[in-house]
């Protein structure tokens, strides 16, 4: 048959393309024992053989019988089901329940990641219930009680002793009598290690929160690639609902009934977006006035509301509003008139003529009661009244509207679902004119209301008060009637005035499959034209029947009522207008099809003339013309625009089934048979397609399945023998149908289709192929929805209505009806016969026409089974699953899909028996494989539903599918592989992505029906190809990244974790039987066993690992090829592939399957290779530690040339030099350096990835077992394990807690860009990640100190601070809370790693050396924000550790041990009493560790001290009472440690507390001045001063000092306190070593600052370097001198002083020389090119500081009374800042009223000041130079560096002013000079000494002209010129009539020749100073002349006429010489200069 042909062909040709997927299926690597495991490795990038999971399952049976590791073993037994969900029926009438369900397969739970999102909701879900952890940063002090102890210390005396030191004796008292902390119990007992480590283990294991991840937001990415929605039931379709009240209508007069009529206009689109709601609002006495002609009212046509369906709002949608009356003599017009001239007031008035119109109204209702006539409208702008009632408050708002209703128009999108109610009064009403009556003379109205200048405004308006309510539709609004009147659920009493839906004509096409059964036909009657007919018909209506046949009884009742009528009417009449023989209609009727028509059912259209007068013998109506239409031609509806002819008399027999347009002989017609009726017929019907293609081809299908022949179709009677051709062209036409009714008719179609593809039917005997042309058509269609809807898809471009077709109508099952199909079976062994038993019928009632659910139609159930037309199949819209009709579908669909996939690659040349298989064009299979999901899914449901009906769910997987149905999905999927392999970087690249994905949910859906191993070869396969294709490209990332994708799917898979056979462990190969006993050992989740494995092989992606876990393998493998350093071009996919081994572990994490920790063990299990995969990244990770900055301390200068490689040694011993700590936590611990000895450079992951792979890390650690992890440490060789311990200490800074205020202060303000702002900008640039990601990610801002992080918007608690800024406190509180559980549970799981490290240690004894790394860990952890609960066991664990290993911190690590010192004293202080017991616990015990070693703690007293010392100068929130608490507490240790009782041990303790207690005793008085930065420095260079016979802690101020100037941006002075730190480790180098390259102590640094030779006051008799404990710090070493130094460069450059950092690198270039380091001199050479090119830049723009003197007055100061200071501030600081600041600060210290600001410079006499207040003097003053310095003093830097002499000036007069006239105008000048250069350690400096000059009036006139004058040249010759400049100095000089101008200067002084002789030589001075003025005015005006416009022409001209009279004045006095002067002698002369001297 030719069944079998196509299927061997298919087969052959497939044959073709698998040449080697059989070979490599089947071999699947059975891991027996004697498997050669060891003898061959395949690399990571390529893929292992997978092991056969069904054969390993039944050779290795669990011997367990139940409990959780039994679940792992196998999926559960009702994985898949096959359920019949009840389809949502929305009215009360339903038809047979089998109808009501749909068909879905359900998969286990959706536990995969694709169906089970880690939502923000589940997030918080899985976030109840944390405890709060108590952060020190969190409780610091609100600042109240604290500041009001702050104030009353500013409050006291300001004095400071003249020594740090306070009182010895009352600081010992104060100590004695405070109180300690509690003591821990048990602390000074010796309990063994064991069980200290083990009671430690416990309580750090108890209360720990069960999910990492739940702690740890999703890592940002687009929607994840694996998600799949389940798709939407299909339902029936509606708009945005809207429900109009009508609540009452009432005119000025009521005379008689008015009937209205409602619907929406839509006037851009010049369409009715509605059918008519009629309501009728009629008193019941008006109502009465109708009574004989109107039959009971049914209770449906009394309805008031009703509720409208709205698809598109827009701007132009119309509520139009129709009245109507009774027909009445006269026109509209006169009929109105009443209405308009009658008043409601005016009633009395005119009573009578109101009763004459009542008897007349109700004459015209007795006799034309039934007869309606047009009346009035009005229309409202709906969007308007939406937009006006605002949004969501939901009171109502009344509106009310006349006619001058202005409306806007414009597109701005319209939302009804939520406005607030609004109640309508509509009060003018338009009169409907008799000519103006049709839709388009409406739409003209309505665009003209739209506009300003409405013409209907001039109308006289009809007055009348309509109401309505607006308001959005309810959701389930009760006593709702649908337009077919069926009662909607929730319909409690039938007898309730009902609400009406009206059926929506949506204004454009909506695109949603029919679930609903509508048979609607309205029919509009438009116009009519009797003009030319003769004989009288002028009041004319037409009478519209629907007839079943000819005779007048067999009109229908199928017309719906309007109001207050029946339900259903037989016949409908149009509205007459008075006198007109040419009427225009608006009516619309609406009818109800009958479900199966045929050629007798037309509709009939009667004229009438009625009669109005009542005359003798004249009937009430005459009938005057008919004509028809036929509703069905040739089998189809008849719908459209009709022009009919109107025949004179009635028609004949057998009319109904000819057209009126066929001239029928001997009928007489108006106007000769023109067409003078139009009519409009629209059907809304799910029975009618309405389209020919559709139509066509259904009823063909039809014909098939009814076995009818001939079948009419159009004009043609198609008989069985040519029903092929017709079916495959009527096939191949479908592509021309319109898309809407495709859409609509879609399910059924595509189950017409299907049907065709799977079962080929039976025509005249033979069977007959349609398989290939459906195929094509299903492709095509598809591909049509997919290109015309794209909104309507999900991300990897399924059409919703495809995926709810498939996942709910569609049915393998129930295909087919009574039709004669060939079954086709494919099963191994093929049917000798065909299966052609042509049963009849397999259902009790016919599927073809079934009842559909809201079908009230008893018709229907009469027509079943009767043989009506193709629309009765069309009727169907589900079918019922039949279950022993189970076509195997996927069986036959395969061939043809995978035929159709395989035509590129074997083409065309084998012949199949017909031709359109041979042709089949490229185009079919394009559209194939953009669709292939969409046939993948159909497949996978045929199986399923296969495996359903022949209950072969249970079966064995490998017996489910017959062997050649399994060789065509290989094919299949081989060529699809190869498909996206070959086509990805082509423009293809988007089809490619979809194919990909298809395939991969294909795959994935495989697992759970078919042979799971066979799927794994599939992978195997696709993963072969795309190797094999990645080693010939040139760019791979986007091949990987299609795998990846594809991987991530198939992970999702909700078994993976089974999948993976996680109970399996790799037998090694010697075993001669796997082991089973360590599987079942319940104690732990691995037993003694273990230990005959090769433990690496589960670390390590070895083949074994990966043949066996083998999904698992894969995403490992995955991650290690792409974060390979040297893989090339795969950087972007870092990302990406991060987040899928996030993803995969946070779902495992919350999968309440494996939250047994013996399940999650084994899960855990399957990850152990990711540590190994990340200790591998180290050198890329994301440095969190670079940003990480200590906690109180000021954040420093990163050292500029730390590279990415590490940088040097002595780049992080430099690193602290600022903040006084001996912890290089700016750099990475030093074993970072053993990664880079290759020194290239890799790219760095961004912050993001890094904290997704180190969180992920964290999983692993603590859900792993930890016998295994110790067993692998145990193999690790010390450089890995210090690997492991640097990533550890990485995850300390990475998952630091933030705290609260960071999360408050995100919230309020957006931050400045850190500096790994700069980092992600280099990864972008350097990188080849996607700038444009890149961008992205930083527009939207960055994250805190420490990240750019963009979280992920709908799962985080961090939500970006861009995003929304005002969160409230309680978000930010549990923003806080989750970070803080974050961060401890973090710390733990390291705590927890570092023990096992240390057990490791222990166990082996050996590896010491790498206890300093875990030592290193946990005191950086200590350093950071940790919770009080995180300390406790930090502490706990330190503890253990210094008591296993003493040795180790006092005499290796011996900067580890002064770490340890700083943090635990730092934690002494802390406010948290827990903290402090342990600390100080932790201290006490490390004191007497020390003390057991020697008999002495040096090292730990010195560490303390210096410690302190660092911590109380740095640390702004340092309590010291905390801290006296913790002394206290080690104080009683030592009065209650018995077993040292006899020793000096106590002794030595309380000497050392003591000393402490003094250094706090110090920073208490630095506390007071906390807020006086100067005090402060001032205090700080005392107690460094103290320390001169203390080189460490004197350093250790120094660089406290620095910190605090770095803090306030003083970098100047931070280098210059690093220069005198340097000069200091210096001197004590020059003592200890005798190297010439080093500095010769303090005097090789004089020429960077001359005030560094007070460093030399150390000489050897006053301390020893080699005395233990002293100089012993890591600065003084000839490394800690260069770090010094490299620091005090970078402060200079940062200050601007690049001069400066010349002199720096001066004294280092001879250290590098000596050494030989070629990489630090290129890079200081740069350094030094850099400055010296900055310096030629800036040349002009620098500005180094501002100087002022400033002079304390007054006994409040203290002793600061009467001292002066110069202070340096900030350059370009005004002195009203400075002012305004020492006052505001002394005011807050003493009071605003008792500080007061002298405002002149004059001298200050301390007896005329007030005792009570105090007086602050400033003064700006200048530096000063003598002549003979400013020949060395050059440059701008010369006259700003190495200050020590400043002046300012005092204008006074004799009398006691400031200022006089000329002559007697005096001039004070003042020279200070300061104790110390400018700039030095500290802002300001005293003043030492003073000097005074006093100017006589002349000189001051010479100083006055000399600037002048010098202002003038410089103006002149400035360069470029400067216009403006130039023209200010010449007005100021030549155009100047101001006193004391030059001319009146000279007048003064020049008019005569002095008396006085000693004034001879000014006044010559005076005269050349003049002279020399002219000249430059002149020069001057000549420049200002040639830059001048010709704008300014006249101005010159003015400049001139002003210089020419100057210098005509000036000339006389000029000229005038002294002739006494040119005497050759004049001895006698002297100068009258006062000089006061004042020291």
């Amino acid at each position: 048959t030719s069944n079998n042909r196509i299927s061997k062909k298919v087969h052959e040709q497939m044959q073709t393309v698998k040449p080697y997927i059989r070979q490599s299926h089947y071999c699947f690597m059975s891991l027996a024992p004697h498997s050669p495991f060891h003898s061959f490795h395949v690399p990571l990038t390529e893929a292992v053989d997978p092991v056969d999971l069904e054969d390993y399952l039944i050779t290795h049976p669990l011997t367990m019988d139940s409990g959780p590791l039994r679940d792992l073993l196998e999926f559960p037994p009702d994985d898949i089901e096959v359920v019949y969900s009840p389809r949502e029926c929305r009215t009360l009438v339903s038809k047979d329940k089998n109808y009501l369900k749909y068909s879905v397969f359900n998969r286990y739970h959706k536990l995969g990641t694709g169906f089970n999102p880690n939502t923000l909701d589940k997030q918080k879900e899985r976030q109840k219930g944390l405890p709060k952890q108590i952060f020190e940063s969190d409780e610091a002090p609100d600042g109240n009680s604290y500041q009001d102890e702050q104030d009353d210390l500013k409050r006291r005396s300001m004095s400071i002793d003249d020594t740090p030191r306070g009182s010895w004796a009352c600081s010992i008292f104060d100590l004695k009598n405070s109180l300690p902390d509690a003591l821990l119990p048990n602390l000074l007992d010796r309990t063994p290690n064991e069980e200290i480590d083990h009671q430690n283990d416990d309580q750090r294991k108890s209360n720990r929160h069960k999910e990492l991840f739940a702690l740890h937001p999703a890592p940002d990415e687009e929607e994840p690639i694996e998600r799949l929605c389940v798709p939407e039931v299909p339902k029936e379709h509606f708009g945005q609902r809207l429900l109009v009240k009508c609540l009452s209508l009432k005119f000025e007069i009521e005379i008689e009934p008015i009937f209205a009529s409602l619907a929406l206009y839509d006037v851009k689109e010049k369409k009715k977006i509605s059918e008519n709601f009629y309501f009728d609002l009629n008193s019941e006495q008006m109502k009465g006035m109708l009574r004989p002609h109107v039959p009971p009212a049914a209770i449906t046509t009394l309805a008031r509301s009703a509720i409208f369906s709205i698809t598109y709002p827009s701007q132009d949608v119309f509520l139009v509003i129709k009245l109507e009356k009774v027909l009445q003599q006269g026109d509209i017009g006169e009929c109105a008139e009443p209405y308009m001239i009658f008043k409601e007031a005016d009633a009395a008035k005119n009573k009578e003529k109101l009763e004459k119109l009542k008897s007349q109204a109700e004459q015209f209702c007795q006799r034309l009661g039934k007869y309606r006539m047009p009346f009035a409208w009005t229309a409202i702008h709906l969007m308007n009244i939406v937009s006006s009632a605002g949004s969501l408050e939901r009171d109502s708002t009344e509106v009310e509207i006349g006619t001058g209703e202005r409306t806007t128009s414009g597109d701005e999108t319209c939302n009804l679902t939520s406005f607030r109610p609004a109640t309508l009064t509509v009060t003018n009403f338009f009169k409907q004119e008799g000519d103006r009556l049709s839709d388009e003379d409406l739409y003209k109205f309505l665009a003209d209301m739209r506009r300003p200048s409405s013409v209907l405004r001039r109308l006289r308006p009809i007055t009348a008060q309509l109401k309505i309510d607006i308001s959005p539709a309810p959701e389930n609004p009760h006593y709702c009637l649908t337009p077919e009147l069926l009662q909607v659920k929730l319909y409690p009493d039938s007898r309730v005035r009902p609400t009406r839906e009206i059926l929506e004509f949506p204004a454009r096409d909506v695109y949603i499959p029919n679930t609903t059964y509508r048979n609607l036909l309205y029919v509009y009657p438009q116009s009519l034209n009797f003009a030319n007919r003769q004989g009288s018909a002028r009041n004319i209506t037409v009478k519209v029947q629907f007839m079943y046949g000819e005779d007048p009884s067999n009109a229908m009742p199928v017309i719906f009522g309007k109001s207050s009528c029946p339900e259903f009417s037989k016949e409908a009449y149009t509205a007459v207008v008075y006198h007109n023989r040419s009427p225009d209609f608006h009516e619309e009727i609406k009818i109800k099809l009958p479900a199966t028509l045929t050629d007798h059912h037309h509709l009939l259209f009667t004229f009438y003339h009625v009669s109005c007068q009542q005359k003798q013998n004249t009937p009430l109506e005459t009938p005057v013309g008919y004509t028809w239409i036929p509703m069905l031609q040739n089998g189809r509806l008849k719908t459209g625009q009709f022009c009919l002819p109107v025949s004179l008399e009635k028609p004949p027999q057998a009319y109904s089934v000819l057209s009126p347009e066929v001239p029928l002989p001997g009928m007489k017609w108006v106007d000769n048979h023109k067409g003078v009726f139009n009519v409009e017929v629209v059907a809304v019907s799910s029975i009618h397609t309405q389209d020919p293609y559709l139509d066509k081809f259904f009823a063909l299908v039809h014909a098939l399945d009814e076995h009818m022949f001939p079948v009419r179709i159009g004009d043609m009677r198609i008989m069985e023998n040519n029903l092929e051709n017709e079916l495959k062209s009527s096939i191949s036409a479908l592509n021309s149908s319109q898309l809407e009714p495709v859409v609509r008719f879609l399910h059924l179609l595509l189950d017409k289709l299907i049907l065709l593809v799977v079962r080929p039917p039976v025509i005249a005997g033979q069977i007959v192929n349609l398989g290939q042309a459906s195929f094509e058509a299903m492709a095509s269609i598809i591909n049509r929805l997919h290109k015309n809807l794209e909104g309507n898809q999900d991300q990897h471009g399924r059409n919703n209505l495809l995926t709810s077709y498939i996942y709910y109508v569609f049915r393998p099952g129930g295909l087919g009806g009574s039709v004669h199909y060939a079954t086709m079976a494919r099963s191994a062994v093929r049917p000798a016969s065909l299966n052609l038993n042509r049963s009849r019928s397999l259902s009790n009632s016919n599927p073809d026409i079934s009842g559909t659910p809201t079908s009230p139609d008893d018709e229907v159930r009469s027509i079943i089974g009767s043989k009506g037309h193709c629309h009765c199949c069309c009727i169907n819209i589900y079918y019922f699953a039949y279950p022993h009709c189970s076509p195997y579908f996927s069986c036959v669909v395969l061939p043809f899909f995978t035929w159709i996939v395989l035509q590129a690659n074997v083409g065309t040349r084998t012949n199949f028996g017909f031709e359109s298989w041979v042709v089949c064009s490229g185009s079919v299979r394009e559209a194939a494989l953009q669709q292939a999901w969409f046939f993948f899914e159909l497949m996978v449901k045929s199986m399923v539903h296969h495996l359903y009906f022949a209950d072969k769910l249970d079966a064995p997987r490998k017996n489910r599918f017959p062997e050649r149905f399994m060789d065509d999905i290989c094919a299949l999927v081989s060529t699809i592989a190869n498909d996206i392999v070959s086509r990805f970087q082509k423009v293809m690249a988007k089809m490619i992505e979809r194919l990909n994905t298809s395939l991969a949910f294909f795959l994935n859906d495989l697992l759970s029906i078919m042979d799971r191993g066979f799927v794994f070869s599939l992978i195997k396969a696709c993963y072969k190809q795309v190797s094999s294709k990645l080693y010939s490209l040139p760019n791979p990332s986007i091949l990987v990244s299609l795998r990846l994708d594809f991987l991530r799917i198939i992970c999702s898979h909700e078994h993976y974790v089974t999948l993976n056979l996680p109970c399996s462990l790799l037998t090694p190969p010697a075993s001669p039987s796997p082991s089973v006993s360590s599987a079942t050992s319940q104690s732990s989740g691995f037993s003694t066993n273990v230990q005959d494995q090769k433990i690496a092989n589960m670390f390590e992606l070895s083949v074994p690992f990966r043949q066996q876990h083998y999904l698992a393998g894969l995403v490992l493998t995955e991650l290690a090829v792409i974060l390979d350093p040297d893989a090339e071009g795969l950087f972007g996919l870092h990302k990406k592939v991060i987040n899928m081994v996030h993803n995969l572990l946070s779902s495992h994490d919350s999968d309440p399957r494996y939250s047994d920790p013996q399940v999650k063990a084994r899960v855990a299990m399957l990850y152990l290779p990711l540590i190994g995969v990340i200790m591998e990244t180290v050198p890329q990770l994301y440095d969190f530690t670079e940003t990480h900055n200590q906690r109180g301390r000021p954040s420093c200068v990163t050292v500029d040339d730390y590279e990415s490689e590490g940088g040097s040694m002595i780049s992080q011993t430099v690193a602290m030099a600022i903040a006084g700590t001996s912890v290089p936590q700016l750099t990475r611990p030093s074993s970072f350096l053993l990664t880079s000895t290759s020194g290239r450079q890799h790219s760095t992951f961004s912050a993001e990835s890094s904290r997704s792979l180190l969180i992920c890390l964290l999983w692993v650690l603590r859900n792993a077992d930890e016998s295994v992890l110790q067993k692998w440490f145990t193999d690790l060789s010390v450089l890995q394990l210090n690997r492991l311990l640097d990533l550890l200490y990485l995850c300390v800074s990475c998952f630091e807690y933030k705290g609260k205020k960071v999360f408050e202060r995100m919230n309020s303000l957006t931050f400045k860009k850190s500096k790994d702002m700069r980092a992600k900008l280099e990864e972008a640039i350097l990188g080849s990640i996607g700038a444009r990601q890149e961008m992205v990610r930083r527009s939207r801002g960055a994250f805190g100190s420490q990240e750019n992080l963009r979280w992920r918007k709908d799962m985080t608690h961090w939500r970006q601070n861009t995003e929304k800024l005002d969160k409230s406190r309680a978000e930010i509180e549990h923003e806080a809370l989750i970070d803080g559980n974050l961060a401890t549970e973090a710390n733990l799981i390291i705590l927890d790693t570092l023990e096992i490290v240390v057990q490791t240690v222990s166990v082996t004894e050996s590896k010491e050396s790498i206890l300093g790394g875990v030592l290193k860990v946990l005191l950086h952890s200590m350093a950071c924000n940790q919770s009080a609960l995180y300390l406790q066991h930090c502490f706990a664990t330190q503890r253990a550790l210094v008591s296993k290993f003493p040795e180790l911190l006092f005499e290796e690590e011996t900067e580890q041990c002064a770490d340890l010192c700083l943090r635990l004293l730092r934690h002494c202080s802390s406010s948290i009493s827990t903290i402090r017991s342990h600390a100080s616990a932790s201290l006490y015990l490390l004191m007497r560790q020390n003390f057991e070693i020697g008999n002495n703690f040096a090292r730990v007293k010195m560490q303390v001290t210096m410690s302190l010392s660092s911590l109380v100068g740095t640390s702004q929130n340092f309590n010291e009472e905390f801290l006296r608490r913790s002394l206290k507490t080690i104080l009683t240790y030592a009065e209650e440690d018995l077993e040292l009782r006899e020793t000096t041990f106590p002794d030595q303790v309380q000497d050392l507390v003591f000393n402490l207690h003094m250094i706090l005793s110090d920073t208490v008085k630095m506390k007071e001045h906390q807020e006086d930065p100067e005090m402060l420095i001032d205090l700080m260079y005392r107690i460094a001063k103290g320390y001169q016979t203390s080189p460490d802690l004197r350093l250790t101020w120094l660089q406290n000092m620095a910190g605090k100037h770095s803090e306030r941006s003083n970098h100047a002075e931070s280098a210059q306190c690093l220069v005198h730190s340097a000069a200091l480790v210096a001197e004590y180098l020059s003592m200890l070593e005798d190297r010439k390259y080093l500095p010769v102590g303090c005097v090789t640094f004089q020429n960077i600052s001359s005030n560094v030779l007070e460093e030399s006051a150390v000489s050897d008799d006053v301390v020893s370097p080699d005395e233990e404990g002293i100089c012993s710090g890591k600065y003084f070493t000839e490394a800690g001198l260069v770090g010094l130094l490299e620091q005090a460069a970078a402060s200079f450059s940062m200050a601007g002083m690049y001069e400066a950092v010349n002199e720096v690198y001066k004294v280092l270039i001879p250290i590098h020389e000596a050494n030989r380091d070629a990489k630090k001199l290129s890079t200081i050479h740069g350094k030094l090119q850099e400055a010296f090119s900055k310096i030629v830049h800036q040349d002009g723009k620098r500005m180094f500081g501002t100087y002022f003197r400033v002079g304390f007055y007054g006994t409040k100061f203290g002793d600061l009374d009467e001292q002066e200071f110069v202070y340096k501030e900030p350059a370009i600081t005004k002195l009203a800042e400075i002012s305004h600041r020492l006052e505001g600060f002394y005011g807050e210290r003493f009071g605003e009223d008792v500080v007061e600001v002298i405002k002149d410079s004059n001298p200050v006499d301390k007896c005329k000041l007030d005792p009570n207040k105090a007086y602050i003097q400033i003064t700006y003053v200048e530096p000063y130079f003598d002549t003979y310095e400013m020949k060395d003093r050059i440059t701008y830097f010369d006259k700003n560096y190495n200050l020590r002499r400043f002046m300012y000036c005092t204008p006074f007069t004799l009398d006691g002013r400031a200022h006089g006239e000329l002559h007697e105008q005096f001039k004070r000048k003042t020279i200070l000079t300061t104790s110390h250069a400018f700039p030095y350690i500290k802002t300001r400096i005293n003043v030492s000494h003073k000097e005074e000059i006093i100017l006589t009036p002349i000189e001051v006139a010479i100083e006055d002209m000399q600037k002048k004058t010098q202002e003038l040249a410089f103006a002149t010759h400035q360069d470029p010129a400067d216009p403006k400049m130039l023209q200010m100095v010449l007005q100021g000089s030549v155009g100047t009539t101001v006193n004391q101008g030059p001319l009146e200067v000279a007048q003064v002084f020049l008019s005569e020749i002095p008396n006085d002789p000693k004034l001879f030589r000014h006044h010559n001075k005076l005269r050349l100073c003049f002279k020399d003025f002219t000249k430059r005015c002149e020069d001057a005006l000549r420049k200002n002349k040639s830059l001048i416009g010709p704008d300014q022409k006249e101005y010159q001209r003015e400049l001139e006429r002003n210089y020419h009279r100057l210098k005509e004045a000036l000339q006389p006095l000029i000229n005038r010489k002294i002739p006494q002067l040119y005497k050759a002698v004049l001895d006698s002369f002297s100068r009258m200069s006062l000089r006061k001297m004042d020291i």
